[in-house]
């Protein structure tokens, strides 16, 4: 069975009786006999498995599966004198948890530390566990005398250990302890964006720290990273990436789906972050999406072309940035929408006066980028529309057409320009350009993307590792 036995002490042998077979194994030996009805063997010759008798490996221990093998039904391994059938006696005595004794909190930039007295036997499992199921991970010496946490334990939380122990005749020993940690001094808090709501699936999801971690910190920003959790129905292949040192933004390998619903949530809280610096507060989010919007704008035909779930529903002729100011190209994100804009030529840094210079009253703005690049009426411009390029950077239309633009796109919608004179959308800084990244390109922006377990399994290995036999 690949479980090694264990010691068997001072006892000679094990009985299982079941049925017309009993099962007798000793410290080095085991033997199946067809039992007679006065309980005895008899002398019939016997062939195959259940005649065999011979040494058994230390390192089987296979009772329970000896008898499914003889088609038997067994209830016990041994007779009540068994060590393994005794009921685990109380360790309190042969235990010593360092750091958490007479109920002082202990410092989470410190170890924990289970130990056995010397003559107390051995340790043979110990599992650490927080409120929230989590479990600590450890190392257990050898010889079972020692085991000690490898990864920090998270401040401000409290903790059950449990140890399992043995002593020199092989009988188990069980000991639980409870233990605090002291809450952390400096916390990182994070804040997840966009508000609750429904948005465009092409909408990222943004999460802003208290405190800012360098590109070296590497170690830190896997941390960080791997606790902020992101999960949608239906479920889609995602990946943070870190846009600064304090802000990380999460999408999809391909836009979210129609009305998904996505969840957000953090289990940062008391993690070591780094020397000092411990996770802190953060509330979760819930957002959904609607339909698929995407509007196309070719400049080079001065013409939008709207599409809901891929199918067209909207052709629109439009002008966009004339040489100088030609617009971005690339995929945006609908950032807002205002109703009414004063536009000014320089806001964008033509000198007021100059022949370019322009004041303008502006409705039915949707706003793509944070340096004023809009989608919205230019009524003044109509005759242009659709056949030349002649704003400063905005896609312009009618103001029926703006109007119905305005109405039909939300936050998180695509808004995409193609075949302009323009300088490509940049990922981050002016708006939601995340979607200008190549998937190669997004995932190498994630501390977690190259060499970073994050097994939930592992973790629970490391934790209860056993010492050889």
């Amino acid at each position: 069975m690949g479980v090694r036995a264990p010691s068997f002490g001072g006892v000679r042998r094990a009985v299982l009786d079941a049925g017309s077979y009993r099962v007798i194994m000793t410290k080095s030996r085991w033997s199946a006999e067809r039992a007679g009805t006065a309980g005895g063997p008899q002398d019939t010759p016997r062939t195959g498995p259940a005649a065999r008798t011979g040494s058994c490996p230390r390192t089987i221990f296979g009772c329970t599966l000896l008898a499914v093998s003889l088609g038997l039904t067994a209830t016990a391994c041994g007779e009540d004198d068994h060590p393994l059938s005794a009921a685990p006696y109380d360790a309190t005595e042969q235990i010593s948890l360092g750091g958490a004794l007479g109920g002082k909190e202990a410092d989470p930039d410190e170890p924990i530390e289970v130990t056995a007295k010397d003559g107390g036997g051995r340790i043979t499992d110990v599992t650490v566990t927080d409120e929230s199921g989590r479990l600590l991970a450890g190392e257990l010496s050898a010889d079972g005398s020692r085991w000690h946490s490898t990864t920090p334990p998270a401040a401000g939380a409290r903790y059950t250990v449990r140890v399992s122990t043995e002593d020199k005749d092989g009988s188990p020993g069980r000991r639980t302890a409870e233990f605090r940690t002291a809450a952390a001094k400096r916390t990182l808090d994070v804040t997840f964006g966009p508000r609750a709501g429904r948005y465009g699936v092409g909408q990222p999801v943004t999460a802003t720290l208290s405190k800012p971690l360098g590109d070296r910190e590497k170690t830190a920003r896997a941390v960080v990273e791997g606790a902020l959790k992101v999960s949608s129905e239906p479920s889609v292949e995602g990946s943070w990436h870190w846009a600064d040192d304090k802000t990380l933004h999460y999408r999809p390998r391909e836009y979210w789906p129609a009305h998904a619903t996505i969840e957000v949530r953090s289990a940062l809280k008391g993690l070591k972050v780094k020397d000092r610096l411990y996770g802190g507060e953060a509330e979760s989010l819930r957002i959904t999406t609607g339909d698929r919007l995407e509007a196309i704008t070719d400049a080079a035909a001065h013409t939008m072309t709207v599409r809901r779930n891929g199918e067209v529903i909207n052709t629109i002729p439009v002008t966009t940035g004339k040489p100088g100011f030609s617009t971005r190209n690339g995929i945006k994100v609908v950032l807002g929408k205002e109703y009414f804009v004063r536009m000014r030529g320089t806001s964008i840094g033509i000198p007021d006066g100059s022949s370019e210079s322009y004041d303008l009253p502006v409705y039915y703005a949707t706003r793509v980028t944070w340096s004023g690049e809009y989608v919205h009426a230019a009524p003044w411009s109509v005759g242009s529309q659709g056949v030349a390029n002649v704003s400063h950077g905005c896609v312009g239309m009618s103001t029926s057409n703006a109007a119905w633009f305005f109405e039909t796109f939300r936050e998180g919608d695509i808004v995409r320009v193609v075949n302009s004179l323009g300088e490509d959308m940049a990922p981050f800084g002016n708006g939601f350009g995340d979607w200008n990244l190549s998937w190669g390109a997004w995932r190498e922006g994630s501390a977690l993307a190259v060499g970073t377990p994050d097994d939930p399994a592992a973790t629970a290995n490391a934790a209860r590792l056993r010492p050889e036999v």
